[in-house]
């Protein structure tokens, strides 16, 4: 079993990153967590926080020479903006006049980070969680439920892929299907790994050159509005083998563990496995994936004449290419304020406005690449066992001969 938890505020001291399960000798260096991170920062439409705040990232286990140790990973990415925040999110008591002075300038007076936050934000997790733990401010509820969050889950989506690659040959990549209304083609190539820096260098994560154009325009068009917008994102994993997942249990079922990781994301508000949705809408006869007879593909397999359950049946993958898709509400903190209430006096008037992103479409495809890698690491972990890659290689392998005896079956010898 992998297991990963997060830990930090926004604008507290740093981010922890912990996954427990790790096995030993994965080949996994800090420039590779850096480059993660790096990944994460890119996107047209993203606010000036990415300007001037800076990653710093720290491994404080686990790892040994460029190889994990199996041991729990401890990673740190620490906050370069902590100074001018240290006293609003001291852990410890703080004298009140200490909160009047500007970090900045030093000048004694309040200041926007230190005023009590009682105007919640439509959308975000402001009100409902004032309202659950009890604050009468959002301060102690936006600093968690903030997207600085998902840098933490990131690093950890970089060790869960170079977990699948080097130990089961499976390859992620992420891209953007839609921006606002501005949507990739229905029959518009995918992507594949060897993809990844052309998707990197695009603006918006569209590996659609014209449609990235107009998803461009959109965005920009949003911020001159003081409006912000949503949009669809995609994953694929290559390289999957059968058998990943168990229609055994509710919780054992892959698609369901691979849509709560993605509901998990901030923003986050609907997902799709393969063709989903519209598959709700056709027949029978044209939406379920045809097979064909093994090795009418030329690789021993049963192969399909399409793809529309997006590699996942039953709960199981199915040997075919996985496609998971997120759909992201637009940014909540909206430049043009939306109305709200003051909870200090019970009057109306229009939501907190802090820095903000006006389109978070780019770098929520590489938050859910990252959070699809744990799942799918959690669940070759869960077939394969091993304490190390070489072990899970070896059970791997012997599953491959197990599923060989089924598919080297002909009609001739069929009982």
């Amino acid at each position: 079993m992998l297991r990963w938890l997060t830990a930090g505020e926004s604008h507290g001291p740093s981010l922890i990153s912990l996954l427990d399960g790790v096995p030993a000798g994965i080949e996994l260096t800090s420039d590779d967590l850096k480059d993660a991170l790096a990944r994460r920062r890119l996107g047209h439409g993203r606010g000036s926080r990415q300007k001037f705040e800076q990653d710093v990232l720290t491994v404080h286990g686990g790892l040994r020479h460029g190889r994990t140790l199996g041991s729990p990973l401890a990673i740190e990415v620490a906050n370069s903006e902590w100074p001018k925040w240290e006293k609003v999110m001291s852990a410890d008591p703080v004298p009140r006049e200490d909160l009047l002075i500007d970090a900045g300038t030093g000048d004694e007076r309040e200041i926007a980070r230190n005023r009590p936050l009682s105007r919640p934000r439509p959308g975000h997790a402001d009100l409902s969680g004032m309202l659950k733990y009890g604050f009468d401010e959002a301060r102690p509820i936006l600093e968690r439920a903030s997207a600085r969050e998902t840098a933490a889950r990131v690093v950890a989506g970089r060790v869960a892929a170079a977990l699948l690659e080097q130990a089961a040959g499976i390859r992620l990549v992420s891209h953007t299907l839609q921006v606002g209304a501005v949507r990739v083609p229905d029959d518009a190539e995918l992507p594949t790994p060897e993809d990844l820096a052309a998707l990197d260098e695009d603006p918006l994560r569209c590996f659609h050159q014209d449609t990235s154009a107009a998803m461009v325009a959109e965005v920009d068009g949003a911020k001159a509005d003081g409006d912000t917008l949503g949009g669809v994102v995609e994953v694929l994993a290559y390289g999957s083998p059968v058998g990943l997942g168990s229609h055994i249990q509710w919780d054992r079922r892959l698609d369901g563990r691979l849509a709560q990781a993605i509901m998990s994301i901030q923003a986050m508000k609907g997902v799709e496995i393969g063709d989903g949705f519209a598959t709700a809408g056709r027949r029978g006869s044209q939406a379920h994936d045809e097979i064909l007879a093994a090795g009418a593909d030329g690789e021993g397999t049963f192969p399909r004449v399409s793809n529309r359950a997006g590699g996942l049946e039953g709960g199981i993958t199915n040997g075919q290419v996985i496609r998971v898709r997120g759909a992201l509400k637009p940014i909540s903190t909206v430049p043009r304020a939306l109305r709200t209430v003051d909870v200090s006096t019970g009057e109306q008037t229009t939501a907190n406005h802090q820095r903000s992103d006006t389109c978070a479409v780019a770098p929520a495809a590489v938050i859910a690449e990252a959070v699809v890698a744990l799942t799918l690491a959690d669940a070759l972990l869960e077939k394969t066992g091993g304490d190390s890659v070489a072990e899970i290689r070896a059970h791997l392998e012997g599953t491959d001969a197990l599923q060989s005896a089924l598919t080297d079956r002909r009609p001739d010898t069929a009982p």
